[in-house]
C-alpha cells in the first residue's frame, strides 16, 4: 500500500505524521511524507519526505483569520500538490487536520483519505461544552444548561468556518459539501479523551505518535535531588520566558533542571541547569516532574512516560489540554507564568503521590488504543 501523508510543518503535526508513516514502512507499506521544507533531508529509512507545496502565505493572505488561514490555504494546497500527488498515485492518503489540502486534492484524485489529528478529537459535540474553554462536561440541570448556552454562543463561529471551507471548496472544483474522511485517527491517551454521547464511528484512538527528531542525550546536572524536565512550547502561541522562569522559581530548592530547547546558547542558566538539544524520551525517564507548555506532543510523551507535569498553558489548545491534564488528576496549572508559583505547584506534585500515580494510570491508558496501520488498512479493504 501506498500511502501519502500530508502536514504541515510545525513539529506538532509533521512529527505525528513521520511517526506514523515510520510505523507504516515497518509493516510493510510505501510511505510518502509532504511536509515542509525544514524536514526534507531526515534520514528515516523506508520514508520518502517531500516537500509539501503551497504553504507558504500568498500576496493578501491573512493568518490572523483563522478560517481563511484553515479553508483558503488549505484550497491552495490541494491546488499546488494535485501535480504530485497525480504522479505519486498514491492507495491511500492521510492528512493532518489542519493541513485538509491534503484530504481535498485526494478528494479531487479519487482517492480515499483518512484525518490525522495529534491531539484529542475537537469536533463539536451536543453533550460537551464548546472546544477550547477547558471545562469539564456539565452535571445536573444548570451544567447541562451552561454547556447548551456556550454551544449557542460559538454556533456562530462553527457556521462561518462551515461557510468559508464550502466556498474553499467550489473554488477548486469540489462540491460544497464535505463528505468528511474515511476514518480519524485520533492520537491521544484515551486519559486525556473526553466521553461524547455523539462519538463517530469513523474516529479511532489510536495513541500518541511521537518520534525523536534528534540522537542527542541531554544529562541533568550532577546530584541527587529531584530531576525536574523543562520542555518551552515549540508553538507560537506558547508562554515565552519559561525556562528562566522556572530556574528562578527553583533557586535554592535543590532540584536539578534539565531543558530541552531549540537554541541553548540564548540561556543563561546556573551550574545546577543545564539546557541543551536531547531525546525527551530519554531524559523522561530521569525526571520526576516535567514543566511545559501543554501542548499535545510534549504532554502526551509526560503522560506517556508516567510523569507528572506542572502545565503553563499559552495559547491555541494549550487551556483545553492543560484543564484535561488537571481534572485527570497528572497536572497542576500555572497561569500567568510566575516563579513563585512554579517552585510551589512542583513542590505540591513532588510532595503529593496522588500525582504521579495519575500518570501512570495515563500512561496504562494506552492499552486501550488501535492500531493506526492496522485502520488505515482497514480503509482500503472496506472500499
Amino acid at each position: 500500500m501506498r500511502v501519502a501523508l500530508v502536514a504541515g510543518p510545525d513539529a506538532g503535526h509533521a512529527i505525528p505524521a513521520i511517526a506514523l508513516a515510520r510505523r507504516l514502512a515497518d509493516a510493510g507499506h510505501d510511505p510518502v511524507v509532504f511536509t515542509g521544507d525544514r524536514w526534507l533531508g531526515v534520514d528515516l529509512p523506508g520514508v520518502t519526505v517531500a516537500e509539501l507545496k503551497g504553504l507558504a502565505p500568498r500576496l493578501g493572505d491573512d493568518d490572523t483569520d483563522a478560517g481563511a488561514k484553515i479553508h483558503a490555504r488549505a484550497a491552495h494546497i490541494a491546488s499546488e500538490m494535485l501535480p504530485d500527488l497525480s504522479a505519486l498515485l498514491p492507495d491511500l492518503v492521510v492528512s493532518d487536520v489542519i493541513t485538509a489540502g491534503g484530504g481535498m486534492a485526494a478528494e479531487r484524485l479519487g482517492i480515499p483519505w483518512v484525518e490525522l489529528s495529534p491531539h484529542p478529537l475537537y469536533l463539536p459535540s451536543r453533550g460537551l461544552p464548546p472546544i477550547g474553554s477547558g471545562l469539564a462536561p456539565g452535571t445536573g440541570v444548570h451544567g447541562r444548561l451552561r454547556d447548551a448556552l456556550l454551544r449557542a454562543m460559538s454556533a456562530r463561529s462553527v457556521r462561518q468556518g462551515e461557510r468559508e471551507r464550502a466556498a474553499a471548496r467550489v473554488g477548486i472544483g469540489l462540491p460544497a459539501e464535505d463528505p468528511g474522511p474515511a476514518a480519524r485517527l485520533v492520537a491521544t491517551l484515551p486519559a486525556l479523551e473526553v466521553p461524547r454521547p455523539d462519538w463517530p464511528a469513523t474516529a479511532h484512538v489510536v495513541g500518541p505518535l511521537l518520534w525523536e527528531p534528534t540522537d542527542l542525550v541531554l544529562e541533568p546536572p550532577a546530584g541527587d535531588g529531584p530531576v525536574v524536565m523543562v520542555a518551552p512550547s515549540t508553538a507560537t502561541t506558547g508562554v515565552a520566558g519559561m525556562v528562566e522562569t522556572v530556574c528562578e522559581g527553583l533557586a535554592g530548592a535543590g532540584m536539578r533542571v534539565a531543558a530541552t530547547v531549540l537554541d541553548p546558547a540564548s540561556h543563561d542558566l546556573p551550574d545546577w541547569a543545564v539546557a541543551g538539544r536531547g531525546r525527551q524520551d530519554v531524559l523522561l525517564r530521569q525526571a520526576d516532574v516535567v514543566v511545559c507548555g501543554g501542548g499535545h506532543g510534549m504532554l502526551a510523551k509526560a503522560l506517556s512516560a508516567g510523569v507528572p507535569a506542572v502545565i503553563v498553558p499559552g495559547g491555541g489548545d494549550q487551556w483545553e489540554l492543560a484543564n484535561r491534564a488537571a481534572r485527570q488528576g497528572s497536572a497542576v496549572i500555572v497561569r500567568p507564568l510566575d516563579a513563585t508559583a512554579v517552585r510551589d505547584a512542583v513542590r505540591t506534585v513532588l510532595s503529593t503521590p496522588s500525582y504521579a500515580a495519575a500518570a501512570r494510570a495515563a500512561a496504562g491508558s494506552a492499552g486501550r488504543v488501535e492500531d493506526p496501520v492496522a485502520v488505515c488498512e482497514s480503509v482500503l479493504h472496506r472500499i
